[in-house]
């Protein structure tokens, strides 16, 4: 299996300066993250899991910024399918800025964050618990301050993450919550999920294919990128990967929230990339795509086979078989992909993405 590519592949890792080889070295290794964290991984993920929920939290809080952000979203649909618990997204500034002294007894706040170490969600963190939450932090390093003021901790396993557009450690962060929230029921969350490192590395040789679909958006002036359920958090990962990398403005939008107003910018050569999961989101989701064909929106479908042969281009995922939760893992690799191909084809560098830093410091 190779990685997706800059120009003079073979010879990137000896190049320094070939565009884009840090990012495309991240990405090709997520089928040995995700099966990293399945074989190594799971078994504490689970205990964890267990002690929290031997707690028995009433509602969940979730707490990221970025690229985080979006998996937590992700988390969101979990906890509230899965464990038919309320969860809300938390105003941090409501604590750092202003001072808020919320009662969070009984509450779960789960902080995820790739580095651990953005001072406003250790200082947010650290304010649920001494206001009686009980928090957990997901991240890639154990020994971040993040990690040290919460109660709980699963560290995901990617790795050393160099690129500034984070690639391996959200799919890592998605697995992860995944067996996190399945462990908070009592499932078998591994084995539901063994074939995911398989069918990613399937994914990242397609990339001639996502090379294809590149050469579409190489003038694009704007995007829009839509889906419903599991697939919205995948729309909005994907949204902001090709913002911060090729600088193209990437509008993404639930489905639903598409109806009401923004489709009316939408017309024959507005580009529009839609998230179809296999399942009841993309039930959902197809009076939309109705709506998009009828305005003779450029429609391209990343989902199963079906949904994309009836759109006027796409990426057909191999879905079969796979649970509808465990869909979003693959569905943002070709999408990563093609923010790097997009980068690449405008002439810019994807590992240099401008007036970006790993760790955010903000109020």
């Amino acid at each position: 299996m190779s990685a997706p590519s800059a120009p003079n592949s073979t010879a990137a890792g000896a190049l320094p300066d070939v565009p884009g080889r840090i990012m495309s070295g991240e990405m090709a290794e997520q089928p040995a993250v995700l099966r990293r964290i399945l074989e190594q991984g799971a078994p504490a993920i689970r205990e964890v899991a267990e002690k929290i929920a031997e707690r028995n939290p009433r509602f969940v809080l979730l707490t990221a910024r970025g690229t985080s952000d979006n998996a937590a979203l992700y988390a969101k649909y979990l906890l509230e399918i899965q464990l038919g618990k309320p969860v809300g997204l938390t105003s941090m500034s409501t604590t750092t800025a202003y001072g808020a002294q919320p009662d969070l007894t009984d509450c779960l706040v789960i902080t995820v964050s790739q580095s651990g170490g953005s001072p406003d969600l250790v200082a947010s963190t650290k304010a649920a618990r001494e206001a009686g939450a009980v928090t957990l932090a997901v991240t890639n390093n154990a020994g971040s301050p993040l990690a040290e003021v919460s109660e709980f901790h699963i560290d995901v396993l990617a790795g050393e993450e160099k690129a500034l557009p984070a690639t391996k450690t959200y799919t890592a962060e998605l697995l992860a919550l995944y067996l996190f929230v399945d462990g908070m029921r009592g499932g078998d969350g591994a084995s539901s999920a063994k074939a995911l490192p398989e069918l990613a590395e399937a994914v990242l040789a397609r990339q001639d294919e996502v090379k294809a679909l590149a050469a579409r958006y190489r003038f694009a002036e704007r995007m829009v990128l839509t889906s419903r359920g599991y697939g919205y958090p995948t729309a909005k990962e994907a949204a902001l990967k090709l913002m911060e990398t090729s600088y193209i403005p990437a509008l993404s939008y639930s489905g639903a929230d598409l109806l009401h107003g923004p489709l009316a910018m939408v017309d024959n050569i507005s580009p529009v990339i839609a998230v179809v999961t296999d399942g009841k989101g993309g039930e959902a989701l197809q009076p939309v795509l109705d709506r998009l064909k009828d305005r003779g929106a450029d429609l391209v479908v990343i989902g199963n086979e079906a949904a994309v042969a009836d759109a006027t281009a796409g990426f057909a995922l191999p879905t079969e078989g796979l649970a509808e939760e465990l869909q979003p893992v693959l569905e943002i690799i070709p999408l990563q992909m093609l923010a790097y191909e997009v980068t690449i084809a405008r002439g810019q560098d994807p590992d240099s993405p401008r007036a970006l830093a790993k760790v955010t410091q903000t109020r």
